[in-house]
């Protein structure tokens, strides 16, 4: 029997998805908001029967509450911890806490982003770098280091998220300063001469390199130096603390090799004691998008749950009973 029977609902509580690579976090939330809107574990019944036929609302007074405890990039996948309910009041707790992330990083290119999601603005040389050497410099990312968030993130600076500032060509207001970030642990697991990655096709015009040079202040994007064949691609792990940007992180990483990189792979394995795989003692797994994806098909059986609602009741954190 589903351990969430054995309260009373509805519940609010907390439970993770796995989010896959290509939609925002956002859009993942509301997928889920449409359905958990409509199951008897989290709105009372009652409830279900007067908003029956209603359409679900992003920000409805009387829908059920949901959110997420940190979003992803869209390019990212892996673990999204959702709150639902009451348990949305207590979602910084996964803000906070520890976080792992298993990224590839394609040498020789940086993008305007730092990964595979934005345009080239610099290529540099990558056939003198070697596995010896990345993971010679890997060493002065672990501990406490002071990291420059990217300009295509939503960081704030005088209201404004910093990636308006990049795609409108305003200057920024003053440098972006660095913030102290502790990785607790970095690890080169693979190093590919051969694979499937490639630089992005898009690369900024004149006008648009101008504009990010200008939101800035820097000239430092006007080198460019290609070489001919396939850059090597290297794949780190790590556990890091809050507020750190693993883009930024790989981004460092190829500066300090001498040449440029970018994420093209990046998935969060980790978040406090949700994880992908159970490995430590209270560690709670996440359930796969399939789960959710299929959803709208799917029929009650017997027992008066639907399939993805079997698997929820199985895997929730119960933060209040009703």
């Amino acid at each position: 029997m589903p351990k969430a029977t054995e309260y009373s609902l509805p519940v609010s509580a907390f439970f993770g998805v796995v989010k896959p690579s290509g939609p925002s976090s956002m859009s993942v939330i509301n997928d889920v908001k449409n359905l958990v809107a409509r199951s008897k574990i989290f709105v009372a019944e009652e409830q279900l029967e007067k908003s029956k036929g209603k359409k679900i609302s992003k920000r409805g007074k009387n829908d059920v509450k949901i959110g997420q405890g940190g979003t992803l990039d869209p390019l990212a996948d892996g673990v999204l911890v959702v709150g639902v309910g009451k348990a949305t009041k207590k979602l910084n707790q996964f803000l906070e806490c520890v976080k792992e992330y298993r990224t590839t990083c394609l040498l020789g290119c940086e993008t305007d982003s730092y990964d595979s999601e934005g345009a080239r603005v610099k290529t540099a040389p990558w056939k003198h770098v070697t596995r010896e050497m990345v993971e010679q410099a890997l060493e002065k990312f672990r501990g406490e280091i002071q990291q420059v968030p990217p300009i295509f993130s939503a960081l704030k600076m005088d209201g404004k998220p910093l990636y308006e500032y990049a795609r409108k060509g305003i200057p920024l207001p003053r440098p972006i300063e660095a913030r102290q970030a502790t990785v607790h642990s970095l690890e080169l697991v693979e190093w590919n001469a051969e694979h499937k990655y490639r630089w992005p096709e898009k690369a900024l015009s004149t006008e648009e390199k101008a504009a990010l040079q200008k939101a800035l202040g820097s000239t430092e994007l006007q080198e460019d130096s290609e070489e001919e064949g396939l850059p090597p691609t290297f794949v780190l792990t790590m556990r890091v603390s809050s507020g750190t940007y693993v883009r930024s992180i790989v981004h460092d990483v190829a500066h300090a090799l001498g040449s440029a990189g970018h994420v093209v792979t990046l998935s969060r394995t980790r978040q406090g004691r949700f994880a992908l795989t159970e490995t430590e003692d209270g560690d709670r797994r996440c359930l796969p998008w399939e789960t959710f994806e299929k959803a709208a098909e799917e029929e009650a059986g017997e027992d008066g749950w639907r399939p993805w609602e079997r698997s929820v009741l199985e895997h929730l954190e119960i933060v209040e009973a009703k």
